[in-house]
């Protein structure tokens, strides 16, 4: 099953407190962490829905 590198690259300070949940909800404590995880439809829309604050790359 693919996966998804995910890596926090932005601060989510001034943005909207359902996008700061979405970053915690992948499991990103700090700046520059990356979490990998299955590549599945809720982490992708969670993924989109902070698309402008991290970086994604496609996994083995």
């Amino acid at each position: 099953m693919a996966s998804l590198i995910v890596t926090w690259t932005k601060s989510a300070i001034g943005y909207s407190q359902d996008q700061r949940d979405a970053i915690r909800a992948l499991g990103l404590r700090r700046l520059n962490q990356k979490v990998k995880h299955k590549d599945n439809p809720s982490i992708r829309g969670m993924v989109t829905k902070v698309r402008h604050l991290v970086t994604v790359e496609e996994g083995r």
